[in-house]
């Protein structure tokens, strides 16, 4: 039987619903969705699309960092954007954080993402990746 493990940092913004920041099951990492926000403060980052993307990659670069992981194991992401039209932007940040094998994905417009953010990202990693 597989032990389920929860990971948790404070170099990640804290949850701001009953839910954790990652969970590790096996050789898999399942992780929650980031959003811009300073994991200092709790406050919404604010900038262009851009800037908040690359704060949404350092949070996820932390939840990663947290289960001794890092973007080369990352094999899926959902990027959740609330105007399509920021998708080419958030594409170019995005990129330089795959530029090898750059992992399955999905992009979706939705019609709000909590405080109010614009770009939400979520990932899921393996151990054992090839890199």
């Amino acid at each position: 039987m597989m032990e389920k493990k929860v990971i948790y940092t404070k170099e990640a913004p804290e949850p701001v619903g009953p839910y954790s920041q990652a969970v590790a099951l096996g050789n898999l990492l399942f992780c929650s969705g980031q959003i811009p926000l300073d994991s200092a403060s709790g406050e919404v980052f604010t900038g262009d699309i851009q800037e908040q993307t690359r704060r949404v990659m350092a949070n996820v670069a932390a939840v990663l960092a947290a289960a001794e992981m890092d973007f080369s194991n990352v094999v899926k992401t959902t990027i959740f954007l609330t105007d399509m039209g920021d998708f080419g932007a958030v594409n170019e940040v995005y990129a330089t954080y795959f530029e090898a094998a750059p992992p399955a994905r999905s992009t979706v417009q939705v019609s709000a993402l909590p405080k109010g953010v614009n770009v939400e990202i979520e990932v899921v990693a393996a151990r054992g990746v090839n890199r």
